[in-house]
């Protein structure tokens, strides 16, 4: 889960327990099936909180589910922040993501089935995720390292191309999910205007160690 500063009493500090709670719980529902019909009180039982808890923190489950969502999209751009922290330059950061994505579809399963179910409907969103994708790619075009014209079309170039590694990572886990990332990252950048033989090595390039 995100971190974020902590709650200075022990009041907020409860507050701030049910709250992570009841989204771990949006959270593996939708990571388990996709399905927002659950009821506020299996959702509470299952956050092991109590039922009039919930009306504290969310008017609605809509709420609540997209606060899920948005809560595992900005877990994931913290892990692309802590894991590419050393890197400058936009095509390997962009090839970097594909390649530690395919991974997080082993190492995060619950994350990335979240953005599996639910990460089309953020793609032109405001979340931390989109946000950092939407600098990397305006940091490439500024510098010429990208030729694309609208940083918004090549947002949904991108996003929709990563989504749907996701989804080859878990409907076909068969296989080769490394091999697969690298070959559709070169396709992106490639997509993006680097070099054909730049793309193939810049995609190809080792992955920062994990921290």
């Amino acid at each position: 889960m995100p971190t974020s500063a902590p709650p200075s009493n022990r009041f907020e500090r409860r507050r701030a327990e049910t709250r992570g709670a009841l989204i771990r719980a949006a959270r593996q529902i939708l990571a388990e099936t996709g399905d927002t019909g659950a009821s506020i009180q299996a959702i509470a039982e299952r956050a092991d909180v109590g039922f009039g808890s919930f009306y504290n923190h969310f008017e609605s489950k809509t709420e609540l589910f997209e606060a899920a969502v948005v809560d595992a999209l900005e877990e994931f751009g913290q892990s692309f922040d802590e894991r590419l922290a050393g890197i400058d330059d936009p095509a390997e950061l962009v090839a970097a993501g594909f390649r530690l994505s395919a991974r997080m579809a082993d190492s995060h399963p619950e994350l990335m089935q979240v953005l599996r179910r639910r990460g089309l409907g953020h793609l032109h969103s405001d979340n931390g995720l989109v946000r950092r994708a939407l600098r990397d790619l305006e940091v490439g075009m500024a510098s010429g390292r990208f030729t694309a014209l609208d940083p918004a079309v090549a947002l949904s170039a991108l996003g929709g191309t990563l989504l749907s590694l996701v989804e080859l990572r878990f409907a076909r886990p068969d296989l080769d999910g490394d091999e697969s990332a690298v070959n559709l990252a070169e396709m992106v950048l490639r997509m993006l205007g680097v070099p054909p033989d730049e793309a193939h090595e810049v995609a190809r390039r080792p992955l920062p160690d994990a921290a």
